[in-house]
């Protein structure tokens, strides 16, 4: 092999570029480090005239961005949710309710060789796809109980205590209504509240609550989602393969001790939870909390320091600055190669894993898993002629009532309780008839309410369809409600601007 010539670089490649960041000089303890809350992005407008831009860039570049600032406003995963929904219940009752019906039926197999899964379209978006969002749920919950408003016991302790009443109180009230009857398997349905719907409609009031509202109601949902997620696993379950959930039990202890190890690559957990999704699904626990499980294992420690990668990142931007050439293309400068692949991996390894994951997964989860389960679950066939004995079934009125004024008895009761008791306190700049516009806006629970009916009433359509057809009803109650709650509560104090 060739040596290289003196004062020539050898090509740039990951390893090279690690060790320039490496060896780049060690931060001191006197250095100060700028924070910036918004930092500016690289293609803002001010960098407009350092661009390099393709033929057509500039053109589809005005088709795009609007496009791409809608699919980041806070309300549009709630939008596309809520059309899915829409388009479902217009398939499912009109002269297309043959061919929506042989789409959910339809059989899709995933193999190799003799090995294969055969499940219905619908089956694999329930117990596949759904899986990707329960990944993105764990992801959000390790990150609130590691640094979010989960972290801190004294902010913690009032969500909590809230998300607790507001699942207690509804499957009760359910329960009053089914108690011993053949709707008696749905009391998890109620308990559940859908994030992407509550957060959409806050999102619609924005500047009229305060933040810390809306972090509340996020926290308490979260909490509701772990409740939701230890219901399906405990009460759930059919019968269980030791085997299989032995072998599952290996899987999730390897992501442990890669997790310990110090392994930061994502790939390894990601093939990793996939086999785990298998043993569980041949074990006889639901599939999709293998999504939980694997999200728990991926590392939230990242590989450098902050401050050591600002201090690393000046002495490499300062190597940058001295080996660019105005009007010379980085193709032919070895050197600034080397120094790009450097910072960008270190940009990748100040990040934690679990941030990386669910930064990556947080978009297509929004706005292709959970509007494609919508579209294959909120189907329900309406009959006008049975609408009063519909809305009058005991399942109907139990999902219903526990998810409307189950939520908000549960969530503003245990809150009013805590405070009387001196247990936690509310968040900056609430009010306890805020709390109560964010229990009702508890009650949407869409996604999940409908993902529990589906297991518990799998074998049993009549009592799924009037399941469906209360999270249907109480979302739409919970969602108009709480929306105009807060919006009245709103005018009684002055707009939040922190």
């Amino acid at each position: 092999m060739g040596r290289s010539r003196r004062g020539r670089r050898p090509p740039s490649h990951p390893v090279t570029a690690q060790a320039d960041l490496r060896r780049a000089s060690p931060p001191t303890q006197e250095t100060q480090y700028p924070v910036s809350k918004d930092p500016e992005p690289f293609d803002s407008a001010d960098t407009e005239s350092g661009r390099i831009r393709a033929p057509w860039e500039r053109g589809f570049e005005r088709i795009l961005t609007p496009f791409e600032e809608f699919i980041h406003r806070q309300t549009t995963g709630g939008m596309v949710l809520m059309v899915s929904a829409i388009l479902a219940l217009m398939l499912a009752n009109s002269g297309l309710a043959t061919a929506y019906q042989h789409l959910l039926h339809l059989p899709a197999q995933v193999g190799i060789g003799d090995w294969g899964i055969e499940k219905s379209l619908h089956h694999w978006v329930n117990d596949g796809l759904m899986a990707l969002f329960f990944f993105v749920v764990g992801l959000e919950l390790k990150r609130e109980m590691l640094v979010g408003e989960l972290a801190n016991p004294r902010h913690a302790v009032l969500p909590i205590l809230a998300a607790i009443g507001g699942m207690l109180v509804p499957a009760l009230i359910y329960a009053a209504f089914n108690a011993g009857g053949p709707g008696a398997r749905g009391w998890g349905i109620p308990m559940a509240t859908d994030i992407a719907f509550s957060i959409g409609v806050v999102a619609l009031l924005a500047g009229r609550v305060p933040r810390a509202l809306i972090t509340f109601l996020v926290a308490l949902a979260i909490v509701d989602d772990l409740g939701a997620v230890v219901v399906i696993a405990l009460f759930y379950t059919e019968k269980l393969a030791l085997g299989w959930l032995a072998g599952a039990a290996l899987v999730l202890g390897t992501m442990l001790v890669l997790n310990l190890a110090g392994v930061r690559r994502t790939m390894p957990y990601f093939l990793l939870a996939a086999v785990l999704w298998y043993l569980l699904l041949e074990s006889g626990i639901h599939a999709t909390l293998a999504g939980v499980l694997g999200a728990f294992t991926v590392p939230a420690r990242p590989r450098y320091d902050p401050a050591l990668f600002s201090q690393r990142t000046r002495a490499l931007l300062a190597r940058f600055d001295a080996s660019y050439r105005p009007g010379a293309s980085i193709l032919t400068n070895e050197e600034l190669r080397a120094v790009a692949q450097a910072l960008g991996n270190g940009a990748i390894q100040v990040q934690a894993p679990l941030q990386r994951l669910e930064h990556l997964w947080n978009l297509p989860v929004a706005f292709l898993v959970v509007p494609v389960f919508a579209l294959f679950n909120a189907g329900i066939p309406l009959d006008v002629g049975a609408l009063a004995t519909t809305l009058t079934h005991p399942v109907t009125l139990g999902v219903t009532l526990g998810l409307v004024f189950g939520k908000f008895i549960g969530i503003t009761g245990t809150v009013w309780l805590a405070l009387k008791l001196g247990i936690g306190e509310l968040p900056s700049g609430t009010r306890l008839n805020q709390i109560a516009g964010v229990s009702l806006l508890g009650g949407i629970g869409f996604t999940m309410s409908i993902f529990i009916a589906e297991l518990g009433f799998a074998a049993h359509p009549d009592e799924l369809l009037m399941a469906k057809t209360g999270v249907l009803l109480a979302s739409l109650v919970a969602g108009f409600s709480g929306y105009l709650w807060l919006r009245r509560a709103a005018r009684a104090a002055p707009p939040a601007g922190a």
